[in-house]
């Protein structure tokens, strides 16, 4: 093979391989914004039917947040899981937020058909600017942020949750 050949082919591996680590490179999550995790306990929502859900009291348990809509395909397909996962770990003293990004009404019919055994607060276009916060670049959904007990985002997820996410997130506790 001449040299030229060589130098175009290996050319054309780099370029490749640099698109593919752009691609990797934006479907991460980004860092959290610096003060996004102390302002995000001290914010509330309304629950469905319009009751309170200050965040405040939530410090100090592990707390795993998903940001979800009635009208998103893999939401409603992770919601059996991360209620199995809500009934097996709140014992030991792991907490689960829905943050809905959708209008109350669509959230209560929803509900009425699949029930949601976790708490759910009504983020509605909010909560799309608020998952940015907590480094989801193109506020996509679903999206999961797994806090410490000490109140500290240990890991976040865009896209679908699956078992082996959730085994790995009880083990950073």
């Amino acid at each position: 093979m001449s040299l030229s050949r060589r130098t175009w082919i290996s050319a054309a591996v780099m370029a490749g391989a640099a698109g593919a680590g752009v691609s990797w490179w934006r479907l991460q999550p980004n860092e959290v914004l610096s003060e996004a995790e102390a302002a995000f306990w001290t914010l509330s929502f309304d629950t469905p039917d319009g009751q309170p859900l200050p965040l405040a009291g939530w410090r100090g348990q592990p707390l795993l947040l998903n940001f979800w809509a009635t009208w998103c395909p893999p939401c409603v397909e992770e919601i059996p899981l991360l209620n199995a996962f809500y009934e097996q770990r709140r014992a030991q003293g792991w907490r689960v937020l829905g943050l809905a990004v959708d209008q109350p009404s669509s959230v209560r019919k929803f509900t009425e058909k699949l029930p949601i055994a976790f708490p759910v607060g009504m983020a509605g276009l909010a909560g799309t600017e608020l998952s940015r916060s907590l480094g989801n670049p193109t506020g996509g959904l679903p999206y999961t942020v797994v806090f410490g007990a000490d109140g500290t985002v240990l890991h976040r997820k865009i896209g679908q949750v699956h078992q082996s996410d959730l085994d790995q997130w009880v083990q950073l506790m």
